[in-house]
């Protein structure tokens, strides 16, 4: 099957008791048995349910793989992949990365004897002379959240063949990058972005091909319990079907919105995979089939400019998230990247005057008109030295 026929057929058989179309939400807790320890293959829904099976087991075959766990949340689901590992483990970490993220390794895990190097991973042999005795595995965003720089994940893979290399995925969707095909281990989604696609729903999800990883993943989903509810389960799926033609009109207005930015000379950097100025645009070329919909940039002026701009726009709205079919703004400093500590972020060049745009599946001349007479609104100051 092609990638549209299994987002909509995939684990998505007509119902045998009922032979309805569309799977039903299993809206139960328990299972009547026939028997002690005789059952359909059910008996709690935090172990399983029908619903979220059918999730599972779409969300799998989009990635091309044999297994899927689906969690409560991206983070819950980030947690149980981490949870594969013990205190004194040591985990290679990209720089730039979800601010959640961040947190949960430095805040959480960091308590219980984990041990993590935040790097630069453009740089596949600096990465290679990274690793320790203790290292286990390597955790990837790529294009990373919020500057959209890319790993190359087959270069990594290649230079730690004996770890775990997990792959936050989920600017990028199933649609546009196969991490388990360049060489990747796990994939992390979180699901609650572009795969349910509507801002209706929070989830994750953790994939994989391999059996023994998938086993242990599992135990963490069963035991620790951060399972989503059918319903939840159920518009995630819904959402998924449509991923590819979201995708599609996602990435046509983000590059047309990016070509728009970089042409103003009121605003200083634009950050999109898909434009030749990026430094990596290359890579992106080979590693993606299509660069995503999302764009980050930096105006010309000082911090309160950024932050002027952001409520001063009609069609993107100010909110934390991306992924949505509505187009939204999100000053990552203050709102998703919080989290990091200021003098980490401006190393990493997440300033006070950089925004982040989830470039929505709006009319296109809408968007464009939104963002012009934004900043045509505002007297360009000077950029600080």
């Amino acid at each position: 099957m092609k990638f549209s026929t299994k987002a909509i057929h995939a684990g998505q058989g007509a119902d045998p008791a009922t032979g309805a179309t569309i799977v039903p939400i299993y809206q139960t807790s328990t299972y009547t048995q026939e028997a002690v320890g005789v059952h359909k293959g059910f008996d709690y829904s935090r172990t399983a349910n029908p619903t979220r099976r059918a999730l599972e087991t779409q969300l799998a075959a989009l990635e091309n793989a044999r297994f899927g766990c689906a969690f409560s949340s991206g983070v819950a689901a980030t947690a149980a992949v981490v949870g594969l590992l013990s205190s004194g483990d040591h985990v290679i970490v990209s720089d730039d990365l979800y601010g959640g993220t961040y947190r949960l390794f430095s805040n959480v895990f960091g308590r219980y004897g984990l041990q993590f190097t935040y790097m630069d991973m453009t740089d596949p042999e600096a990465v290679r002379k990274a690793l320790r005795p203790s290292t286990k595995m390597i955790w990837i965003e790529t294009p990373t959240n919020p500057m959209l720089t890319l790993v190359d994940i087959r270069a990594i893979a290649n230079a730690a063949p004996d770890l775990i290399i997990a792959v936050d995925n989920t600017f990028a969707t199933p649609y546009f990058q196969q991490p388990l095909e360049l060489g990747a281990d796990v994939v992390v989604h979180s699901t609650t972005k572009y795969i349910g696609g509507h801002s209706d729903v929070v989830g994750g999800a953790a994939i994989t091909d391999d059996k023994d990883l998938y086993e242990a993943i599992k135990f963490q989903q069963n035991s620790a319990g951060g399972v989503p509810g059918p319903h939840d389960a159920w518009l995630t799926m819904r959402g998924a079907k449509t991923l590819a033609l979201r995708m599609r009109e996602h990435e046509r207005n983000a590059m047309a919105v990016a070509q728009f930015l970089e042409a103003r000379t009121d605003v200083d950097r634009v950050y999109y995979p898909g434009l030749a100025s990026h430094p990596q645009h290359e890579l992106a070329k080979r590693q993606m089939t299509g660069f995503g919909g999302m764009v980050s940039f930096t105006l010309k002026g000082d911090d309160a400019r950024a932050l002027a701009f952001a409520n001063t726009l009609k069609y993107f709205s100010l909110a934390e998230s991306l992924g949505g079919v509505e187009s939204l703004i999100c000053h990552p400093a203050r709102m998703t990247h919080g989290s990091i500590p200021k003098e980490e972020r401006e190393r990493r060049g997440l300033t006070d005057r950089l925004l982040r745009l989830s470039v929505g599946i709006e009319d296109i001349s809408d968007l464009i008109g939104d963002l012009q007479s934004a900043l045509e609104a505002q007297q360009p100051l000077t950029a600080p030295a």
